[in-house]
């Protein structure tokens, strides 16, 4: 009996490999061993910076409440454990949006924070 080499279920797999390296350069496009290398590469890297991009957000939001809170005289650990402390539960994505929009409902909340500090030492 033959040995099977190129029937229509292999064609099909390789063309799905095809399929999703179209649009890269050279063999990379093309040729079905370096086309599936460097797919299963991309979609590597595509779920790796889907990650990354939220770690980067994350870092950028702490950046910006970090500007607001310094703007009203407190650094951003003690802004963040006097939210803790009194119970308000706002994101970062969400506290730096105010910080860019609203900065009056801002200070109010890092006037809030340094209140309680304040209190904090009083009774140290």
């Amino acid at each position: 009996m033959p040995r099977a080499k190129g029937g229509p279920k292999t064609r099909h797999r390789r063309k799905k490999w095809l399929k999703l390296a179209k649009g890269y350069w050279g063999k990379r496009g093309t040729a079905y061993k370096s086309a599936r290398l460097q797919v299963m590469k991309s979609l590597f890297y595509a779920y790796q910076d889907r990650r990354r991009k939220k770690r980067r957000q994350r870092q950028i939001a702490i950046c910006q409440i970090n500007a607001g809170c310094r703007k009203d005289g407190i650094p951003y650990s003690k802004f963040i454990n006097a939210l803790k402390e009194l119970n308000i539960m706002i994101n970062r994505k969400e506290l730096a949006l105010l910080a860019q929009k609203n900065p009056d409902a801002f200070s109010d909340l890092t006037r809030k924070a340094k209140d309680m500090f304040q209190e904090f030492n009083k009774n140290s």
